[in-house]
């Protein structure tokens, strides 16, 4: 097996060109190869990986990678080199995404080792400290043991001077701003919130045209700090085609991240209906 490589500036020439011709921007999250297989089969752009992910394949939910289950980093990189890399043919290309905050690794060894293995992308979603809420007793202790958003910009400056395309989220107004302007990422996205729908998905009550709303805001917010940063929306309400649909019509972003809704949902109904009608089948009589 031998992986096709990229670089920085195939992977932003792309986009852009996507940008340029009004062709929307997907990029997708996968838990498996299969699943990558499949995400690069349907078109999309980039497949992200990171812990979330792997325990999605798990069966579990998105946010478990927060415990202290696995080591975050560890699997991002394992998974993506024998699991994601070797199913894909390289039309899609991998976005790592790495937890800034591991005490016990150095970031230009990890983006080194990325590189290595033919990832040219990197996002600090791997989980994030913006998970947590800023006002929370858990922010707050954590933050204060030196867990923090400023560690996730340094890993994106990292990246950026390591020649590789960065992917920036985050989930409120002030950490947008903050981000864009620090780490000046190649594509911004604006992390609205847990995918709703299937059996593991968190409904807040928001609907499709309250998370477009939020997203345009923050929106607006980075476009004055850079006009031609690729914008990108995930989360919330967007869980069907038709949301991001609405999405795409309704903001000015130039794409959307799908996570659970072309990973865990589909597999989701998938495999319960055809596990059901096999299981419902009967002897002759």
């Amino acid at each position: 097996m031998i992986v096709r490589r990229t670089s920085r500036t195939e992977i932003i020439g792309n986009l852009q060109r996507k940008v340029k011709s009004r062709d929307p921007i997907l990029i997708s999250s996968a838990g498996s190869g299969l699943v990558a297989r499949l995400l690069e089969k349907a078109g999309a752009d980039c497949i992200n990986t990171f812990s979330g992910a792997r325990l999605r394949g798990n069966g579990m939910g998105t946010m478990s990678m927060l415990w202290p289950i696995l080591d975050a980093n560890k699997q991002t990189l394992d998974y993506t080199e024998e699991d994601i890399l070797p199913a894909i043919e390289g039309n899609a290309f991998i976005c790592a995404c790495i937890n800034a905050n591991d005490p016990l690794k150095d970031m230009t060894t990890v983006l080194n080792r990325l590189k290595a293995m033919g990832v040219f992308s990197v996002s600090n979603i791997g989980p994030s400290i913006s998970y947590y809420d800023k006002d929370s007793n858990i922010y707050k202790i954590l933050t204060s043991a030196g867990i923090t958003f400023e560690h996730e910009i340094e890993m994106l400056k990292l990246g950026r001077q390591m020649e590789m395309a960065t992917v920036a989220l985050a989930f409120d107004i002030e950490d947008s701003v903050k981000v864009v302007e620090e780490a000046n990422p190649d594509i911004f996205c604006y992390h609205a919130g847990t995918t709703k729908g299937g059996l593991m998905g968190y409904d807040s009550g928001e609907v499709i045209q309250e998370t477009a709303e939020r997203t345009e805001e923050a929106y607006q917010e980075v476009l004055k700090i850079k006009p031609d940063l690729i914008l990108i929306g995930h989360g919330a309400a967007m869980e069907t085609p038709e949301e991001a649909q609405y999405m795409l019509n309704h903001t000015s972003g130039h794409g959307i991240w799908t996570g659970s809704s072309t990973e865990r949902i589909p597999i989701e109904r998938a495999v319960l209906e055809t596990a059901t009608q096999f299981a419902e089948l009967k002897f002759q009589e």
